[in-house]
C-alpha cells in the first residue's frame, strides 16, 4: 500500500497541468483583450471627449464682458463713463471651506457686511465653477496687501474690470438712471450667453430702456492655468464687441440751469423742441447720486433715500401726477374754436360767479365781482374762469375729453423711458369704470379749468404744449437722438417722424390762442406780465395754480402769506418761444408754490435764458415794447387791475384756478 501511494500518475498530473495552463492562458488573453479593448475605448472611441477634458484641466476659457456704451449729451458732454477698477473674485469649487476663507481674507482686506451679503446672494445664483465678485473697487493698498498674501487663498484673485461712473452725479440721475449688480430676477430674463461674465445691468432710466443698445456682445480668452487655477499665459483672445454709444437730445447747460432754478424746492421741468419732439431738458428735484447704486448701495444710504420726506427717488417729470390748473385753458380755448363752438371775438361776461342754468350752486372766478366782458384772448391773458366754465359746459364732457385726448392727456406720451405714468383725463367712461357713478355737469365745469379729476405729469403737459406750439403737429418726446458704434464711427440719427396729422385745421384759430398766451406775458393785465422783460424773442405762456385741498368756506384767496399759499397750491407755468415760430416749449411745476406765475414762472424764464445762450443765431437783447401787446376786441367792462410785476397778484387774482 505504501508503495502504491508513493508512485505518482504522471500522465494524469500532466493532463491536469495542461488544462490549468490552458485555462490560465485563456484568462490572461481575456484580461489582455479587456485591457486592450478598454484602451481602445478610452484612446480611440472617446478620444475627443477625454482630450477635451484633459485640455480643460490645463486651458480655461474666461469670458470677456463687453465695455458698456457711453452716454453723451447733444454736444458731446460725457454723462456716463466706464472707468478702470479692480475687484476680488472667488471660484467656489476651488475653496474648501468658504466661511473660513472669508474670515481669513477679512483680516487682509476689510469686507463689509454689505459685501458679504451681496456675495452670498450671488453665490446661490451662480455655478460652482463660475467666478463670483466678492469686493468691488479695490484700493491700491488693498491690492498690494492681497498680492503679498495671495498664496494663502486659492480660488481668490484680483480681476480688472470697467466700472460705470456718472461724472455729473445727480444732474441726470432721473434721466439716465443707473446700473447695478445682476440678481436672480435678472438671470431669469437675461440671455445667459450674451451676459456671460457680465456683473451689472441697467436698472432704471435710459440705462434700462436702452440696455440692448448699450450692452454689447461678450468675447472670451483661452488661458493656461496651473494646478491651483492660476493663469500662466493667454493662448487665444476673442475680443468683445462694445455696446453702442448714445447721444441724448438734452443739452447739459440747459439741464444744469433748470435744476439750479428750483433751488432745492420739490418739482419738475421738461423742455421740448416742438419741431421734432427732442427733449432739451428734463429735471426732477430733489435728485440723488446714481453712483451709490452701481456697486451696491449701503443699507444706511438706501434707508436715507427711501425715508426722505421729499422723495428724491421719485422721477416727478414722468411719474409725478398733479392737477394741471389753468394751464389747460389754451387747449380748451383752441378746442372751442376748432369744434365751431366759439369765434375768437365772441365774449363772455365775468361777474365773479358762474351758474349752470337751473342750478343755484355757483362756480367762481378769484376776483370778487369778476372782470367784465372778455373774449378768448383776454380770457387766456387774465385766466378768467367764467369763460372756460361756460365753454367746457357747451362742449360737454364727451367732446371735451375727446379733444383733450388728442394732445396726449390721459395716456403715456411714448417717450423712450420706462415707468411713465398715464395720468387721468376726466371722462364719462373713466368715472364709470373708477367709481361706478354717472357724470354730472358740475364736473364738466371744473374740468374746464384743470381741476376735479384731472391728473397730468409734467412730461404730458410739456408734450401737449409742444404740440400746440408746433401748430398742432404732434411728435412723441424723444431723449436719444443718435447712436454710435464707437468714438471714431459716425453717429446714426434715430428718426422721429410726426405721430399724427396736425390737430389745427385753421391757422387763424392757432394765432388767436397764441396771441392770448403772448398777452399773458407781455400785456399789463397778463398773469405773468413782466416775465419776458429783456428776452429778445416774444414769449407766449400760461400760468396755473391748482389747489391741493378742497375749500371749506366761501372765502376768496386774499391771504397774502406766501408760505400759507404755497402749502395749499401746486404752481405751474408753461411757456414757448419764439411765439411766432416756436423752438422750445417748457412746462414747470412746483409741488408747493404760492402762484403759478410768481413761483414757477421765474424757473421757466431761467430755462429760456439758458436755452437762448445755446443758440448761435440768437439776436441781441431787445427791450419789450412799452405797454406790451394791445388787448384785442372788446375791453373789459370793469376797470383793469393795476399792472403786476410778474407776480400773480393783484392782476393775476382773476386767474387762479378755483374748484367750487
Amino acid at each position: 500500500m505504501k508503495l502504491r501511494r508513493a508512485l505518482k500518475d504522471a500522465r494524469s498530473e500532466g493532463e491536469l497541468f495542461r488544462r490549468r495552463a490552458l485555462a490560465g492562458f485563456v484568462l490572461i488573453l481575456l484580461c489582455l483583450a479587456g485591457l486592450v479593448g478598454r484602451y481602445v475605448f478610452l484612446q480611440v472611441v472617446r478620444y475627443d471627449e477625454f482630450a477635451t477634458r484633459s485640455e480643460n484641466n490645463r486651458v480655461k476659457p474666461i469670458p470677456i464682458p463687453p465695455a458698456r456704451g457711453l452716454i453723451y449729451d447733444r454736444n458731446g458732454v460725457l454723462l456716463a463713463n466706464n472707468v478702470p477698477a479692480f475687484r476680488l473674485e472667488v471660484v467656489p469649487e476651488q475653496v474648501e471651506d468658504m466661511n473660513a476663507m472669508l474670515a481669513q481674507l477679512g483680516r487682509v482686506i476689510p469686507l463689509s457686511q454689505d459685501d458679504l451679503d451681496a456675495f452670498h446672494k450671488q453665490l446661490k445664483q451662480s455655478r460652482r465653477f463660475e467666478s463670483v465678485p466678492l469686493k468691488l473697487r479695490l484700493t491700491e493698498d488693498e491690492i498690494d496687501r492681497f498680492a503679498v498674501n495671495r498664496w494663502r487663498f486659492p480660488g481668490v484673485d484680483v480681476v480688472p474690470y470697467l466700472n460705470r461712473r456718472y461724472p455729473l452725479g445727480g444732474l441726470f440721475a432721473h434721466v439716465i438712471g443707473y446700473v447695478s449688480r445682476i440678481d436672480a430676477d435678472d438671470l431669469e430674463r437675461l440671455d445667459p450667453a450674451r451676459y456671460k461674465g457680465t456683473t451689472h445691468v441697467g436698472r432704471i432710466g435710459l440705462e434700462r430702456s436702452y440696455e440692448d443698445v448699450l450692452h454689447g456682445t461678450p468675447g472670451y480668452e483661452l488661458v493656461e492655468v496651473n494646478a491651483d487655477g492660476r493663469t500662466q499665459r493667454v493662448l487665444q483672445t476673442h475680443p468683445a464687441t462694445p455696446g453702442r454709444n448714445i447721444y441724448l437730445s438734452i443739452d447739459a447747460r440747459i439741464q444744469k440751469a433748470a435744476e439750479a432754478a428750483f433751488d432745492g424746492k420739490p418739482g419738475a421741468a421738461v423742455a421740448i423742441d416742438p419741431r421734432n419732439g427732442q427733449v432739451l431738458a428734463m429735471v426732477s428735484v430733489p435728485t440723488f447720486d446714481p453712483n451709490l447704486f452701481v456697486d451696491g448701495i449701503s443699507h444706511a444710504d438706501y434707508n436715507a433715500l427711501t425715508s426722505a420726506p421729499d422723495k428724491p427717488l421719485l422721477n416727478r417729470a414722468i411719474r409725478g401726477v398733479y392737477p394741471p390748473g389753468s394751464t389747460v385753458k389754451p387747449f380748451v380755448g383752441l378746442g372751442g374754436l376748432e369744434l365751431g363752438l366759439r369765434r375768437p371775438q365772441d365774449t363772455v361776461l365775468s361777474t365773479g360767479t358762474f351758474y349752470i342754468p337751473g342750478q343755484s350752486r355757483g362756480y367762481r372766478d378769484d376776483v370778487r365781482g369778476g372782470v367784465g366782458v372778455v373774449n378768448l384772448m383776454q380770457a387766456i391773458e387774465m385766466s378768467v374762469n367764467t369763460y372756460f366754465y361756460k365753454l367746457a359746459l357747451d362742449m360737454g364732457i364727451d367732446r371735451f375729453s375727446a379733444w383733450m385726448g388728442k394732445f396726449g392727456f390721459g395716456r403715456p406720451t411714448g417717450i423712450d423711458l420706462d415707468g411713465e405714468a398715464s395720468g387721468i383725463l376726466p371722462s364719462r367712461e373713466w368715472k364709470a369704470k373708477r367709481y361706478k357713478q354717472a357724470w354730472f355737469p358740475g364736473e364738466t365745469v371744473i374740468a374746464g379749468i384743470g381741476q376735479g379729476y384731472w391728473a397730468v405729469t409734467p412730461l404730458q403737459l410739456a408734450h401737449a404744449l409742444a404740440t400746440l406750439a408746433g401748430h398742432g403737429t404732434p411728435y412723441a418726446p424723444r431723449l436719444v437722438m443718435a447712436t454710435q458704434a464707437g468714438v471714431d464711427q459716425p453717429k446714426i440719427p434715430l428718426p422721429n417722424p410726426p405721430s399724427g396729422p396736425s390737430l389745427v385745421t385753421s391757422q387763424a384759430n392757432w394765432q388767436a390762442v397764441d396771441q392770448g398766451m403772448q398777452m399773458v406775458v407781455n400785456a399789463p393785465r397778463g398773469t405773468a406780465y413782466g416775465l419776458g422783460k429783456g428776452f429778445p424773442y416774444t414769449i407766449a405762456g400760461k400760468s396755473g395754480t391748482a389747489e391741493r385741498y378742497s375749500r371749506r368756506s366761501d372765502a376768496y384767496n386774499e391771504n397774502r402769506n406766501l408760505a400759507y399759499l404755497a402749502s395749499r397750491h401746486r404752481a405751474w407755468f408753461e411757456v414757448f418761444a419764439p411765439a411766432e415760430d416756436p423752438r422750445i416749449a417748457v412746462a414747470v411745476v412746483l409741488e408747493e408754490g404760492a402762484w403759478g406765475a410768481s413761483s414757477a414762472g421765474p424757473i421757466a424764464r431761467k430755462i429760456l435764458d439758458a436755452w437762448l445762450a445755446t443758440q448761435p443765431d440768437a439776436p441781441p437783447d431787445m427791450p419789450l415794447p412799452s405797454g406790451g401787446l394791445p388787448p384785442p376786441g372788446t375791453s373789459p367792462a370793469t376797470p383793469a387791475p393795476a399792472a403786476s410785476t410778474g407776480e400773480d397778484e393783484p392782476a393775476a387774482a382773476a386767474t387762479q384756478e378755483t374748484p367750487p
